[in-house]
């Protein structure tokens, strides 16, 4: 077993394990695990019988900045020249064509990337602060799991060019969502003026999860265009890829109806 998860503990790359909390699975498996253990028992237990904290300005301040580095993340590749040197590639060329400049710089913007799902999953700790044990539902839940799970299996095994246009996709999802959020914290919470707040400026809920799904669609085209072309991808990363965002087309879908066919309002999601 000693040899078995020492060889699991091996990377693709030195550089890479040796940064933090990714030379072994242990710290990733630890904080997903005390996550879990958190949001699904020891946290609603311990609010039971609590009022549920006021967070507004926590809120305001969170979203403000999950908004702002969003942003950065998509504006990224183009001032730094990552977006043409990525687009002029050939999937018909090794890995080994790859500079080692590009591929730095993909791996440093994965890291940064595996921090922010980290530190989303105080998404899920803040519903549970406020008491809104309902939004803590299994979709929510499963796909900032598996987001920060995979991230690492993705950075420390098969580091590659072509996953980086899924975290540039999602950072963009991610401006209109964060921004969502942050105008329902800005709102009144009276519960008449926040009605009308709601309708003011909250009404598109809609449409950023119609975004989503979208989002979803062009993941799914992605991985079917960049095999067509016989790009050098993983058949493990595919495989993954291909099986959650299916999962989460459907877990989607089904929230969809559930929450606009009765209410124009739904539940939060990711």
């Amino acid at each position: 077993m000693s040899v078995q998860y020492h060889n699991f503990s091996k990377g693709a790359d030195p550089v890479i394990d040796a940064w933090p909390l990714m030379q072994t699975p242990t710290p990733i498996l630890s904080i997903t695990g005390l996550y879990l253990l958190f949001v699904l028992w020891i946290g609603p237990r311990w609010m039971e019988h609590r009022k549920p904290f006021e967070m507004k300005y926590t809120l305001i301040v969170y979203n403000a900045a999950q908004v702002v580095i969003s942003t950065a993340f998509c504006l990224a590749p183009f001032f730094t020249g990552l977006f043409a040197q990525y687009m002029s590639m050939s999937c018909g060329e090794p890995m080994t064509s790859v500079s080692s400049e590009l591929q730095l710089t993909v791996w440093t913007g994965a890291w940064v990337y595996l921090m922010l799902k980290i530190i989303e999953l105080l998404d899920t700790v803040f519903f549970v602060l406020r008491k809104k044990q309902n939004q803590v539902s299994f979709l929510h839940v499963y796909h900032h799991t598996i987001m920060v799970l995979f991230t690492w299996f993705y950075l420390k095994y098969i580091p590659g060019t072509q996953a980086a246009f899924i975290g540039v996709l999602n950072s963009f999802v991610h401006i209109f969502m964060y921004t969502y959020y942050l105008l329902a914290a800005l709102g009144p919470q009276a519960p008449q003026e926040k009605r009308a707040w709601d309708q003011k400026y909250l009404f598109w809920k809609r449409y950023l999860t119609t975004l989503q799904l979208l989002q979803f669609g062009i993941m799914l085209c992605y991985f079917v265009l960049i095999n067509s072309m016989q790009c050098q991808v993983p058949r493990a990363l595919t495989y993954f890829f291909v099986s959650n965002i299916t999962i989460f087309l459907f877990l989607f879908i089904n929230f969809y109806r559930k929450a606009y066919r009765k209410r124009p309002v739904g539940v939060k999601v990711d």
